[in-house]
């Protein structure tokens, strides 16, 4: 998942003015104060001031989404048990980031109240009553549905002591010469000071006795799980079954031999949790790189935030877990074992296909595929004729963008790459393809940004690589992360003439996470895209004078005017008795400006739509202030990851696609991207997407006015409803692109 987490800090992109272009009057953006001002409808009356809901419930909300999918039983078990996997993680670095970041804001005394006007400390006891309750309906779900369905399967998590004698044996030669040499138990006394506890880590919490001198002491015991398989095969896999012990497990039943001579009185798992965001003063440091290499060794000694024990510690052990590592009862979380389901993912590598989803394969876009039987494509030859738009995963990551930035690099016309990187995987085809372009003595311009949340040292590792080859790096912008992305190709052309090929996309450029985040991406010849980006990179790489963009919006600077002034002319459309529609595709639904202009636009009578996967503060269908909203949230297969905004515009519709949510980071602290979509086909492809994902007949979550959401998977007669991404894996094989 898209973990649903990631923050930032302010900046500004340097606003200049561009000469306007009479061919798109439509893309220009307000040019003063008073024109932005009248169109964001500041002369409306006041709007209730209980119109949001909180942003850190909706997103537990969202996580008890992930949840509602692994009780699911017309899922397969093994795609139940990554879903138990998910919600884990996804919990995890919503403590690390959003509830670390609350409480210091606390503890610092910065603390101003919430989106809905609520005390921080108020929200943060909430959370963690919320975050509680869903933990034991997490562990709940796998012991009394998940752990029996994999059993029924074949897959077994079994306790030791039910093991049949020479499975133990096999164990137990396991644990000594695989685990035994590895652990490190460390003894808390006078000559011993509490050790430090690291974020995410296992632990035992043992309690034994000196049997000479009858004193009992503690000690605890790393489970090295980085090292070692959590999941500990008993036997070998078969097609039919597969059977394992915890890891936890397996060294609990020999601390015997850790503590020989010793009577071991108790132990427990316990794992701790700890701030682990990053915070760089930029204005203060010479060298980016430098500070934010410092500041990840410091994450790992972050403050607790969470301390995860198992059902069964004594009160003896807790009081001291807690009194040493400074944690408050409100931040305990007592749960049945075992702890940390992130585990799970493991079982995800079976092969059992019977367990898993259908396989899919994606498909090449048809624009993209040879015109016969083995030749070569060309991409930049499809993409001279007309503008290509890709849908991910089903369409290839492999044979559209890395093929593009491949051909680029091979390419001995190709004179220039220009590319931001956000997250991108750690064996990439896709900077070693910049990286073969710069070899080849092309001009390479890579923007890399290093603070992007826990890939900072995977991105400081490629940007360091890049420069090696001779490659331009910018890491990002001063107080700003660079979150679009974007790739711009400069070719001379047969006739000498230069000519920009473009790719915008609503996702990382990282071949691994384009199998399972569903995303969007343009490619396009287009002139006024090319001297975008061209503007653009320019700004992102040196001091560029530019203000406006043809087809593009752009934050930090003019994204929020220009959906603002597009929000607020369907708004003025409905009220003058013409049509009107909004249409809004995003990961998350927070900034209070654009949802109140969307309330205004929802009294005035225009239908709203908004398709959100992660947290929302929108109340939909509250009588006079959004009667005419509707929100719907998807989770499946796929992570639905695409950002779309669709305005009527009076019966000639305005698409835009790119890089940004509906968040303040986003729309002010990020440079952010969306394109608009001119091919009539690329517009009618998104609307039909809209109407199958926003159907009755089509399974989603409804959110109410209250912040509740309600799963409708189903008809009156128990029939299935459709599934948007099956529908659309259905459909990529045979789906033709308009030109």
């Amino acid at each position: 998942m898209d973990g649903n987490g990631t923050i930032d800090s302010p900046g500004t992109i340097t606003d200049v003015l561009d000469e306007p272009d009479s061919a798109e009057p439509d893309s220009a953006e307000p040019d003063s104060a008073a024109e932005v001002e009248e169109s964001e409808g500041t002369a409306e009356a006041e709007l209730p001031g209980d119109r949001y809901l909180d942003r850190e419930l909706s997103w537990l909300a969202f996580n008890r989404r992930v949840l509602d999918l692994a009780e699911d039983e017309r899922l397969p078990v093994l795609e139940r048990s990554n879903f138990l996997a998910i919600f884990a993680t996804n919990l995890d670095e919503f403590f690390m980031v959003r509830v670390a970041g609350l409480k210091r804001r606390i503890l610092t005394g910065l603390a101003v109240p919430t989106n809905v006007g609520r005390p921080a400390t108020q929200v943060l006891s909430d959370i963690n009553e919320a975050a509680h309750r869903m933990q034991l309906e997490h562990a709940e779900v796998f012991r009394g549905h998940v752990r029996p369905a994999l059993a029924d399967a074949g897959i077994r998590i079994v306790a030791l002591d039910d093991l049949p004698t020479d499975a133990q044996e096999r164990l137990n030669e396991v644990f000594s010469t695989q685990i035994f040499p590895v652990l490190m138990p460390l003894a808390v006394d006078p000559a011993h000071p509490f050790p430090y506890i690291s974020g995410l880590s296992l632990n035992l919490a043992v309690r034994v006795r000196n049997p000479k001198v009858g004193r009992v002491e503690f000690a605890r015991l790393k489970v090295p799980a980085g090292l070692l398989p959590r999941l500990v095969p008993t036997e070998p896999e078969t097609s039919e079954s597969a059977s394992y012990v915890l890891l936890e497990d397996l060294i609990a039943h020999h601390l015997g031999e850790l503590f020989p001579g010793m009577e071991v009185l108790e132990h427990h798992i316990f794992r701790l949790t700890r701030n682990e965001d990053v915070e760089i003063d930029e204005d203060e440091t010479e060298s980016l790189i430098q500070a934010l290499e410092k500041e990840l060794l410091r994450r790992r000694f972050g403050p607790p935030i969470r301390l995860e024990i198992t059902e069964d510690m004594d009160d003896v052990t807790l009081e001291l877990l807690v009194g040493e590592l400074g944690i408050t009862n409100d931040e305990v979380y007592r749960l049945p074992g075992p702890l940390d389901l992130a585990g799970l993912f493991a079982l995800g590598k079976l092969d059992r296909p019977g367990l898993h989803y259908p396989n899919a394969v994606p498909t090449t876009p048809p624009a993209f595929q040879p015109g016969e039987p083995n030749a070569k494509p060309d991409l930049f030859s499809a993409i001279g004729k007309g503008e290509v738009l890709v849908h991910h995963p089903y369409e290839s990551f492999a044979t559209s963008v890395q093929a593009f930035l491949e051909q680029a690099a091979a390419d001995p016309d190709v004179l220039a790459i220009k590319q931001t990187l956000y997250r991108t995987s750690g064996d990439s085809p896709i900077v070693e393809a910049l990286i073969d372009a710069a070899e080849a003595g092309k001009q390479v311009l890579a923007i890399v940004e290093i603070k992007a949340r826990f890939d900072e040292q995977a991105n400081i590792d490629w940007a360091r690589k890049l420069e090696r080859a001779g490659a331009h790096v910018v890491y990002g912008m001063v107080g700003l992360k660079t979150h679009c992305k974007l790739a711009l190709v400069v070719r001379r052309e047969a006739d000498g003439r230069l000519r920009n090929y473009c790719h915008i996309g609503t996702g990382n450029y990282n071949p691994k996470t384009s199998r399972i985040y569903e995303d969007f991406g343009l490619f396009t010849a287009d002139d006024q895209v090319g001297r975008d980006l061209t503007r653009l990179f320019n700004e992102l790489s040196g001091y560029a004078i530019e203000k406006k963009f043809r087809r593009m919006l752009v934050a930090p600077l003019h994204l929020r005017k220009g959906l603002l002034k597009r929000i607020e002319a369907e708004r003025q459309a409905a009220l003058n008795g013409k049509r009107a529609h909004i249409r809004i595709k995003v990961n998350s639904m927070v900034d209070e400006t654009i949802i109140d202009a969307l309330y205004r636009a929802s009294q005035a009578g225009v239908p709203v739509e908004v398709w959100v996967r992660g947290i929302c503060s929108l109340k939909p269908g509250v009588p006079g202030l959004s009667e005419t909203i509707t929100v719907r949230s998807t989770l499946g297969r796929y992570l639905e990851h695409s950002r779309i905004f669709a305005f009527d515009n009076d019966g000639e519709p305005q698409v835009f696609i790119g890089s940004a949510d509906m968040m303040h980071r986003n729309l002010d602290r990020r440079v952010e991207a969306l394109v608009r979509l001119v091919a009539p086909a690329h517009v009618a492809e998104l609307h039909a997407l809209f109407d199958l994902a926003m159907s009755d007949e089509t399974s989603s979550w409804h959110l109410a006015a209250d912040g509740a959401w309600t799963r409708a998977a189903q008809d009156a007669d128990g029939t299935p409803l459709r599934d948007v991404q099956t529908v659309e894996l259905q459909a990529a094989g045979s789906r033709k692109r308009g030109r």
